[in-house]
């Protein structure tokens, strides 16, 4: 059997696509999400679904601890889970801030804690983080936003240097806008209606998913530290 894949915020967009397309390769899988029947409905084979707030890592740690029972330690982390709230930053709740930063930084880290160790140890495994272009670039009515994934790729690149000699990859892929259900967390309906105007072609949930098992399946010793994927047109 192939190793064991563990992916967060898989009940719809990018990690859907992406338990989808590993799950179709023969992977055995940990899917974890707010929302579980979005995940069960899909039936797949050799996966276990859990109902995971990331910001609770006792909940991460649950999770995995009950998947590496069945199918042997996880191989690859797939950080995914995240929260987009856009509004002009002198007029935003400062609740939406926190929830941002709880999930997008915390989040990721809770999941970076709970597989790095063992991977240290073994010598071997793979952590993919999910970013954004807003990690790279500044966008009006992103501020927080950016700030939570510019957070991200550093964190990467930090940790990536720190294991790297005990041959253990850590990675940041960083889609532009995709068609996912983030800009449904905005609440106010006039920006997130601007939105969808200024996007009219956005990437496809399974373009992204394509990229990151294109970089997971790269040999141990290969590894892509960075994709920035972007519509061509």
């Amino acid at each position: 059997m192939k190793p064991l894949v563990a992916i967060t915020g898989a009940s719809s967009g990018i990690g859907e696509a992406t338990a989808k397309l590993f799950s179709e390769a023969g992977y055995p899988l940990l899917l974890m999400a707010r929302r579980l029947e979005r995940m069960t409905a899909h039936c797949f084979p050799d996966a276990i679904c859990k109902k995971v707030d990331v910001t609770k890592v006792d909940q991460i740690h649950e999770a995995i601890k009950e998947a590496e029972a069945k199918y042997g330690p996880v191989d690859c982390m797939i950080n995914n889970a995240g929260v987009g709230h856009l509004e002009e930053s002198w007029k935003q709740d400062l609740g939406e801030w926190e929830d941002m930063i709880s999930v997008n930084i915390n989040g990721v880290l809770n999941g970076i804690h709970e597989v790095l160790p063992a991977m240290v140890e073994r010598r071997h495994g793979t952590i993919i983080n999910i970013s954004s272009l807003a990690g790279r670039k500044s966008y009006g009515l992103h501020a927080v936003y950016c700030g939570t994934k510019f957070a991200v790729h550093a964190i990467t690149e930090t940790i990536h240097e720190e294991v790297a000699k005990f041959h253990v990859r850590v990675l940041v892929i960083a889609p532009a806008t995709a068609a996912t259900e983030v800009i449904t967390h905005t609440t106010s309906k006039k920006i997130q209606e601007d939105w969808w105007r200024a996007f009219e072609k956005p990437l496809d949930a399974m373009d992204v998913a394509r990229t990151i098992k294109f970089a997971y399946e790269q040999p141990q010793e290969v590894s892509i530290r960075e994709i920035v994927v972007t519509p061509t047109y």
